[in-house]
This record gives structure tokens, C-alpha cells and sequence, in this order.
């Protein structure tokens, strides 16, 4: 559970310190602090999945703390942007602790006690927005951005020794080899889409770097789809992904989680901004302030995991149900948030019910891949999940915020544009937008999750080995 509230915690603190970053190393190539964690999480998910379950889960977590450890050290003595961005990277292998930590619960906890188990790990890390603004801080204060990073290894390097001492190791093995250079083209190739991505929104779609990005990154995941098709290399990879209950859990879950961060983003925008101003919206509260408006959210985050792990450990209510209940009250709470923007009290509201269906996603999402793949798979499953929870999220606040900038940005006196030194707001219609965006996306999710055949219908892992290209291959 820690290592999750660590996941969580983490890039909060991170996006917290990026003025002091900023002043320390300047604004050329601050965007990558942020984006190398993401990068390096979703490219490596895939191979640590398949290393996971072929050699084993604990292992494989102990091997992506120490490494994220090692890179939260780099950032702490960076000398140079290059520097933080590489230590930023290794720590994004703290993304795949995400999924081995409910593979590896699957693995060693008693029967009885694992629907319970996932859905609270999965959503404790509602508790990190309550606690992130006060811990940032105090670190802040004590010891600038570095302190951060100081702490964040500190942490780590005590899960490291924790997850050792105490953890067992997964005793399901799946029978099969590795090959990494198929790992590797996969990774690259969404690598390669995400940096197309993100230069996308800051330098335009149609540029000849943007466009060579995104066609570098399509054509290494084509290629890597096609010889391991022709070949068997990937062969389990590829048969657990085109699985219906596989890749449309991961779609729900990759739109949950968009939704949860993209209403994140737009909460505190919508709190923060002084009503003085005149947009229609905003009550001038500082980041503390905002945690008001956070802890409803976070607070029923948690409610809506325990529920999950009550309805499906103790009454045997199928997970598809509770996600179903899960991204239809996220719907609902966007669309409620949407036109008010003017009474404190109703925007909490709005906001715990958001939070309830945001801990009803995020804690049915794993028990959907408990009852959907056997337990030689767990990993390499969720693996795929673990990609579209960081792909997905990436995307969507990058075309919301554009589709605002290029319609709905505010127009200011030329001296309040100065006083805003650049920072872009929007109208109160745009914040509406914003909100009925992440309304529709969880929608998607809602449907998403209809389409998946009934609990019981398990991944049969015989038929998934037998192709006639034994001894299968991973890439």
C-alpha cells in the first residue's frame, strides 16, 4: 500500500516543486522533468510485466524500487537539467509497482482476502492529493526542490527493505522465454508516440518533428506486431492483449484515470483563481485552501475502493458491476460540476461523488483482471492496463486544454495580462467545457465495461500457450 501512495505521491510533489526546478536549471526542457517519469513508466511496463511473471513478481518489484531509489537520488544531486531528467526517468519504474503490487496480492494473500486487499491498495492513493500541498511545504521550506527528491529516496529505500523483509515471493511461474529486443521496439514505440504527443500540444500538430515522432512511434509498435505475429516472438502478449475482457478493462481503466486527472487539474483551477478577475469562477484560495476542495475527493476515493473489495470479497458482486456504478457516478459528477462554479459547499459535493467513482474504477479495474486471466498471466495482463493508465492520461488533458486555448482562453486588460505573466485562463464557459470533456471520456469508459462478457468467463492459459510455435516466446 505504501509503494502506491508513494506512486501517487510522488509526481504531486514533483509538479509542486516545478517553479523551484525552473529557477535552478531554467525553463528549456522542464517539460521532460515531468514527461521522462511518464515515458519510462509506460515504454517498461510490458517487458516488466512478462519479466514478472516469468521470474517473479517481488523480484521484480525490489529490482523497480531500487532502481526508482537510485533515480530519485540522481534528482536530489542533480548538477544539470540533464541529470534530473535521467534520475526522473528511472524513477518512472516505480509505475509498474502499480500492477505487481495486486499481481503479487493475487499471488500470496488467502483467497478470501484478495478482493478486499486490491481494492485498498488501488485507492488509498486517494489519500496523497489531502496530504501532498502540506508535506510540499514543509519540504519546500526546509530545503528547497532538492528536498523533495531527498525525501522521495529516503522513502523508497525504506520500501525497498520493507517490500524485502516482509514481502513473500509469488510462487506461479509461466512456463516460456524472453527475447528483450522485441521489449525493447515496443517500448520505443511508445516512447516515440508520447514525445510526439506532448510536442504536439506545445508546438503544433502539424509540425514536420511532431509528425516524425508519432510516425517513428506507429511504425515501431506495427513492426513489432507484425514479426511477432510471423515469428512467435511476443506470441502471449500479443493473444492476452486481443482478449476482450483484457483490452477493455484496460481501456475503462485508462479512461478512468484520465478523467481522474484531468478533473484534478481542473479543480483547483477552478478554486484558485480570484474571483476579482471576473471569469465567473474562482474563490482565491492558495494551494492549502484547495485541499478543501481535494480532501471530499480523495476521502471518497477511499470509500468507493472498500466497497468494491466488500461487494465483490464478501458478497460475490461482479467487478464489472461495480466499475459500471464506478465511471457512471464520475459521469454524473462531472456533469453536475460543470455549470457550478459559484458555492464552495456544492463543488465539494460534487466533488466527493467524483471521488466515490473514481475509488469504484480504480478498485474494480484489478479485480477485473483477478477474474479475467489466470494466475501465470496476472502480470502480463495488467501490464497492458498499466500502459493505458499512463498513455491515455497523458492524452486526453493535452486535447481538453487544447481544444480551451484554442476557443475559450480569456481575453484581460493589458495590465492583468501582464500581472498573469503568460498564464493562460479560461472563460467560465470553457471550464464548463473541461468538465463536460471528462464527463463524455468517462461515458466511453461506461461503455467500455458493458461490452465485457460476465465474470467466470476466464483466459484459458492452454489455450493461450498452444499455437504450434512451442516453446512460446515473449517480446
Amino acid at each position: 500500500m505504501l509503494v502506491l501512495q508513494m506512486l501517487a505521491l510522488i509526481p504531486m510533489l514533483v509538479s509542486n516543486a516545478m517553479d523551484g526546478i525552473r529557477d535552478e536549471f531554467g525553463t528549456e526542457g522542464g517539460g521532460w522533468v515531468t514527461m521522462a517519469f511518464v515515458l519510462v513508466g509506460a515504454a517498461t511496463a510490458p517487458l516488466v510485466g512478462t519479466l514478472a511473471d516469468l521470474h517473479g513478481k517481488r523480484r521484480l518489484m525490489l529490482i523497480c524500487l531500487a532502481l526508482s531509489t537510485f533515480g530519485a537520488l540522481l534528482s536530489a544531486a542533480a548538477v544539470g537539467i540533464g541529470m534530473l531528467i535521467v534520475g526522473r526517468g528511472l524513477s518512472g519504474l516505480l509505475v509498474p509497482c502499480l500492477f505487481l503490487s495486486y499481481s503479487l496480492i493475487r499471488d500470496v494473500f488467502p483467497p478470501r482476502t484478495i478482493a478486499l486487499a486490491v481494492s485498498v491498495v488501488t485507492t488509498m492513493i486517494g489519500l496523497a492529493a489531502i496530504v501532498a500541498p502540506f508535506l510540499t511545504e514543509w519540504l519546500l521550506n526546509a530545503g528547497g526542490f532538492r528536498a523533495v527528491f531527498w525525501f522521495s529516496a529516503v522513502v523508497l529505500g525504506v520500501l525497498v527493505c520493507a517490500v524485502a523483509l516482509t514481502t513473500p515471493e509469488s510462487p506461479v511461474r509461466l512456463p516460456a522465454r524472453v527475447r528483450g529486443v522485441g521489449s525493447i521496439i515496443l517500448g520505443a514505440g511508445l516512447a516515440f508516440g508520447l514525445i510526439g504527443i506532448s510536442r504536439g500540444a506545445a508546438h503544433g500538430w502539424t509540425t514536420v518533428s511532431t509528425l516524425a515522432f508519432l510516425a517513428t512511434g506507429a511504425a515501431l509498435i506495427i513492426a513489432w506486431s507484425a514479426t511477432a505475429t510471423a515469428t512467435g516472438d511476443g506470441l502471449i502478449h500479443l493473444r492476452i492483449w486481443r482478449r476482450r475482457p483484457v483490452v477493455l478493462t484496460a481501456t475503462a481503466a485508462g479512461l478512468g484515470y484520465a478523467v481522474a486527472g484531468l478533473y484534478t487539474i481542473l479543480l483547483p483551477m477552478l478554486t484558485m483563481i480570484p474571483a476579482m478577475l471576473g471569469l465567473g469562477y474562482g474563490f482565491g484560495v492558495d494551494a492549502k485552501g484547495a485541499t478543501a476542495f481535494h480532501a471530499p475527493l480523495g476521502l471518497m476515493t477511499v470509500v468507493g475502493g472498500l466497497l468494491v473489495g466488500l461487494l465483490v470479497g464478501r458478497f460475490d458482486v461482479e467487478p464489472r458491476l461495480t466499475a459500471v456504478a464506478g465511471l457512471a457516478t464520475i459521469t454524473l459528477g462531472c456533469v453536475l460540476s460543470a455549470p457550478y462554479h459559484h458555492s464552495e459547499t456544492v463543488l465539494m459535493s460534487w466533488a466527493g461523488l467524483v471521488g466515490l467513482g473514481i475509488g469504484l474504477t480504480y478498485a474494480s479495474t484489478p479485480n477485473l483482471l483477478i477474474a479475467a486471466l489466470p494466475p501465470q498471466l496476472q502480470a502480463s495482463g495488467a501490464a497492458l492496463t498499466g500502459v493505458f493508465q499512463s498513455v491515455v492520461p497523458a492524452i486526453v488533458p493535452i486535447i481538453v486544454f487544447a481544444e480551451l486555448n484554442g476557443s475559450y482562453a480569456a481575453e484581460f486588460p493589458p495590465a492583468i495580462t501582464a500581472m498573469l505573466n503568460g498564464q493562460v485562463l479560461y472563460t467560465d464557459t470553457g471550464i464548463t467545457v473541461g468538465f463536460l470533456i471528462a464527463a463524455a471520456v468517462a461515458f466511453l469508459g461506461v461503455l467500455a465495461v458493458l461490452f465485457l462478457p460476465r465474470t467466470g468467463e476466464r483466459i484459458d492459459i492452454d489455450a493461450i500457450l498452444a499455437d504450434g510455435r512451442q516453446p512460446a516466446e515473449l517480446t
